[in-house]
């Protein structure tokens, strides 16, 4: 049990004063549509917030399907993911945090959770989880590229650390599927530009077993399920 202006706020609804005015101009009954007070003591489930359930507490773990042109920070001038989702993500306490963020130009899945334990866990290298890319190529693919991403031995500029191994699927002459098991800043575009080449389209389709949902259409979001979390992990 909680005070329910203790659980609006930490939800993201508004600050502790915001969602205490919408609490006295009747803004939350419980489900027989009683009204409630700032210190009623509630089951979070039990909570009718503007006629709506509320959102669940932590830990809430979404998947996005993001469109180009949106940044996954918070600072940025230019549009974020954020604007996708409703603004008491971003106000949430933990915030709603991405997991392993794709550039401005990228599209494709992405998983964002306020558990920050899972997070860590995702990201972590012996998680082992496998990012696939679709990569549309300025120039016809040569031929050498899948021996010189799986080696191990390929370097990045600036950079002296090689590479993990990285698999590559030729799709045609200028598609390619590639699986990362690491995540360097724009690490894709950087690869194909240290073989002579630019990329042109990028959109991570899948992370771990977890394909982008059919469900969701291009700067849209739901809940992830137990079972899609699962698949991330391989199982």
């Amino acid at each position: 049990m909680i005070k329910l202006g203790k659980l609006l706020a930490n939800l993201g609804y508004g600050s502790r004063k915001e969602v205490a005015r919408m609490i006295k101009r009747g803004a939350a009954t419980d489900l027989e549509g009683n009204e409630l007070t700032e210190k009623s003591l509630v089951e979070p489930e039990g909570v009718l917030f503007l006629g709506e359930e509320l959102d669940p507490v932590a830990p809430l773990t979404i998947i996005l399907n993001k469109p180009c042109g949106y940044t996954c920070t918070t600072d940025d001038t230019g549009d974020s993911v954020y604007e996708l989702l409703p603004y008491r993500m971003l106000k949430r306490n933990p915030i709603v945090a991405c997991v392993g963020r794709l550039d401005k130009d990228t599209s494709g899945m992405l998983i964002m959770t306020d558990d920050g334990k899972l997070q860590h866990k995702i990201i972590h290298p012996k998680s082992n989880v496998g990012k696939v890319y679709d990569v549309l190529l300025d120039r016809p693919l040569t031929g050498k590229e899948a021996e010189i991403f799986e080696s191990g031995e390929m370097l990045l500029k600036d950079e002296i650390k090689p590479l993990k191994p990285a698999q590559i699927e030729v799709i045609d002459e200028k598609r390619a599927r590639v699986t990362l098991h690491e995540g360097r800043y724009h690490q894709v575009r950087r690869m194909f530009a240290a073989v002579g080449n630019h990329v042109l389209e990028l959109k991570r389709i899948s992370m771990g077993n977890l394909a982008m949902p059919d469900d969701i259409e291009e700067g849209d979001w739901r809940m992830i399920s137990d079972e899609e979390l699962a698949q991330i992990f391989g199982k």
